[in-house]
């Protein structure tokens, strides 16, 4: 029987939506004030979820004071009151886009999550803006 188990937490950044290559007539056209060459910021809300079997020994899918550590250092610790463009390394060259964001925290915690789970990545940029990725 696969479950999913999940754990929410939030981190705040600023960014700004834009490409080098364009003029910044062009990148308001297609942003629009998310492309304020000072940037802006959200209060991005995290849920992750870990997909698979329960442990018949433990009854825990997983423990999710573990995925709780994961969190921190993996998404809070490194983006939490940060500049994205200018502060996180996997952004200097893609634009931070709450897409882009989900599949960076995806990617990140992929490396410290055993793979015998499946993750799920849901993040809202606003409480009617989020995506969902699942690594697909």
């Amino acid at each position: 029987m696969r479950i999913k188990a999940c754990r929410q937490a939030h981190f705040n950044a600023a960014h700004r939506l834009y490409r080098k290559d364009w003029s910044d007539e062009k990148n308001f056209e297609v942003f629009g004030k998310c492309s304020n060459p000072k940037y802006h910021g959200h209060n991005y809300e995290l849920i992750v979820a870990v997909i698979g079997e329960i442990d018949p020994e433990t009854g825990y899918l997983m423990d999710l004071k573990i995925l709780k550590e994961y969190i921190k250092t993996e998404v809070e610790d490194y983006m939490d009151h940060k500049n994205l463009n200018e502060e996180v390394e996997e952004f200097k060259d893609v634009n931070p886009t709450v897409e882009n964001i989900a599949v960076v925290i995806w990617n990140r915690l992929r490396k410290k999550i055993t793979s015998v789970y499946d993750i799920e990545i849901t993040l809202y940029e606003t409480p009617r803006n989020f995506v969902i990725y699942k690594g697909e």
